[in-house]
């Protein structure tokens, strides 16, 4: 009794203090519902075959076109024919588009262990090392870095970031995938099933190595090598979490980019245009990001959701709207699983240090939730 006193008095004046609350019983930011547990585990094996298509295109970019000035075959993985091409120009494809939306964000907003490697000396020499390879005897371009000498390092610094988000999308879409597997098999029932999942997945590949090598003339040349000691979890998953689910860009075309139109901040720690903030309704316009994601995701959606779509009241009229809404409500569980994962302490530990300890943590988290959409998608019916 008196530690239910004790939380109340904490977290009674949160907005989002039910949340807290549920999150220590062992639930998630989503509520329990059947239709939540169709529509997440749907779509995450919808976003799990996007995303191997994706994560094969940045590794393909990363090692096959290092530094290539002009990459127009960039998005074929080195398959280039009259039929591609002609799907391409008619965008009967994959839009890769977004992944690199997605690496840009990255690289803008930083973050971990990743972005520091970056800024550190070794990475500045093993750079110019394999830039100067790349470059021999192209004496256009051995111009244009002795005249603008940032100019390489930045190029392959974003070449790293194609690599890192390639090599945590890779984990990702299996993860997606086998959990679309156990559902098929009887084995998900709820979405705390669902978060346990990826949370064990995320565990799993943690301590995964990050590293990056490209073959220049037959010889290797490791850019970010495994001694950097950049592993999975704290440097590509934390920083993707930050970086496209909370910050990310506001969509050009909605709001100024004029810094005097002061329509967006210039301050990256206060952005919060990412995944768990975005408005599903603009999806389907001219323009957004995502777009681009929710009509890959339509492709690949099983016959189970499909058909919930279709019982909606407007039914394949707003099909993207539905899928950017299942989409989030998918990101609040692998967020809810990031959340676990990086608790300092078991979330059902009885030590009451500890659990203020989780408590004060939890707040943290919801005090950045709390103008996300988190709020609407408590309604099951949404």
């Amino acid at each position: 009794m008196n530690m239910v006193s004790t939380r109340d008095r904490i977290t009674s004046e949160h907005p989002l203090a039910s949340l807290i609350y549920r999150i220590e019983e062992g639930g998630a930011l989503l509520p329990e519902s059947p239709d939540n547990v169709v529509e997440v585990v749907g779509i995450l094996k919808s976003y799990g075959h996007v995303l191997d298509a994706y994560w094969q295109n940045l590794v393909y970019i990363a090692d096959h076109q290092f530094l290539e000035l002009f990459p127009f075959f960039k998005y074929f993985n080195g398959d280039v024919s009259t039929k591609k091409l002609l799907r391409h120009w008619w965008h009967d494809r994959i839009n890769y588009e977004f992944a690199e939306y997605c690496m840009k964000a990255m690289l803008y907003h930083g973050g971990g262990g990743l972005d520091s490697y970056l800024d550190s000396p070794e990475f500045t020499q093993r750079a110019q090392a394999a830039g100067q390879a790349k470059l021999k005897g192209n004496f256009l371009m051995s111009g244009v870095t002795k005249a603008f000498p940032g100019f390489l390092p930045e190029q392959i610094r974003q070449l790293c970031y194609y690599s890192a988000l390639g090599q945590f999308w890779e984990v990702m879409s299996s993860m997606f995938l086998v959990l679309s597997d156990r559902y098929d098999r009887g084995e998900i029932h709820s979405i705390n099933d669902v978060v346990q999942h990826v949370k064990n997945g995320l565990v799993e590949a943690a301590s995964k190595p990050i590293t990056y090598t490209v073959m220049i003339d037959g010889k290797p040349y490791d850019i970010i090598p495994k001694s950097a000691g950049l592993t999975f979890l704290m440097d590509t998953a934390v920083p993707y979490v930050e970086a496209v689910f909370f910050r990310s860009f506001p969509f050009m075309g909605t709001v100024s980019y004029n810094a005097q139109a002061q329509q967006i901040s210039p301050e990256p720690e206060r952005f919060n245009y990412g995944a768990l903030y975005a408005d599903p309704l603009p999806v389907g316009g001219a323009g957004i990001p995502p777009t681009l994601l929710m009509q890959d995701m339509r492709h690949y959606l099983p016959d189970y959701l499909h058909e919930f779509y279709q019982h909606s009241l407007r039914g394949e009229e707003d099909l993207r709207v539905h899928i950017c809404i299942s989409f989030q409500k998918s990101m609040f569980c692998v967020t809810t699983a990031a959340i676990l994962g990086l608790m300092p302490h078991p979330v059902d530990t009885t030590d009451p240090q500890e659990r203020q300890t989780n408590r004060t943590y939890l707040e943290g988290w919801m005090n950045r939730l709390v103008d996300s959409r988190l709020v609407s998608l408590q309604d099951c019916g949404v």
